[in-house]
């Protein structure tokens, strides 16, 4: 699902899932929060059968696809273990490479756009929580976008509300808390413009 199509939805809807993607704070006394913690104990049960059972990358890419919901282009590979929290929040594009050990929290929505490269140990975030702590445990969802032909180094982290500009490239390491640039090499924590491509 495109960034477009997360903010096409219903102001005053009841569906959680809706209230999600727009961007609704999650708390939990919040009466639907069963059908989330479902949805949550489906994709955790699934990941870990997709990473103890899938032998092939064919096998990984038809498992996943199951847990998100949506079919993914036989032109993209996922090498396991492949790890998500929730599942139903992520667009994964045409031509993408998601190397081992890579843990996506889509809560808030993550899209990742066609030609991506994504380095082993990836962490992609879109959920945080609130500074006060009499409200810790609410969840607050932002959407983490990968523009088209970016390029995730090992181990960096992508916090909740990034996109990364396309063509960019995010150094191994690194801690994205602020958009990148199109066409920019980011790097360092925080991460910080290093070169223009």
């Amino acid at each position: 699902m495109m960034r477009e199509e997360l903010n096409k939805l219903p102001a005053a809807s009841t569906d959680i899932f809706e209230r999600l993607r727009a961007g609704e704070l999650l708390r939990k006394d919040d009466p639907a929060y069963s059908r989330f913690a479902e949805v949550v104990s489906r994709a955790i049960r699934l990941c870990v059968q997709m990473n103890a059972t899938a032998t092939d990358v064919d096998q990984v890419r038809n498992q996943l696809s199951k847990i998100i919901g949506s079919q993914i282009d036989i032109s993209t590979t996922i090498f396991p273990p492949f790890y998500t929290n929730f599942g139903r929040s992520i667009y994964i594009g045409k031509h993408v490479f998601i190397n081992h050990a890579c843990s996506f929290l889509d809560i808030g929505g993550i899209i990742i756009e066609d030609d991506v490269q994504i380095g082993p140990r990836v962490n992609l975030t879109s959920e945080n929580h609130p500074l006060d702590p009499g409200d810790r445990q609410t969840l607050i969802p932002k959407p983490v976008v990968i523009k088209r032909n970016a390029w995730i180094g090992a181990g960096a982290t992508i916090l909740p509300g990034v996109t990364v500009g396309e063509n960019s490239i995010v150094a191994a390491g690194a801690i994205v808390s602020r958009d990148v640039p199109p066409n920019t090499i980011v790097g360092e924590i925080p991460a910080k413009v290093i070169k223009s491509l």
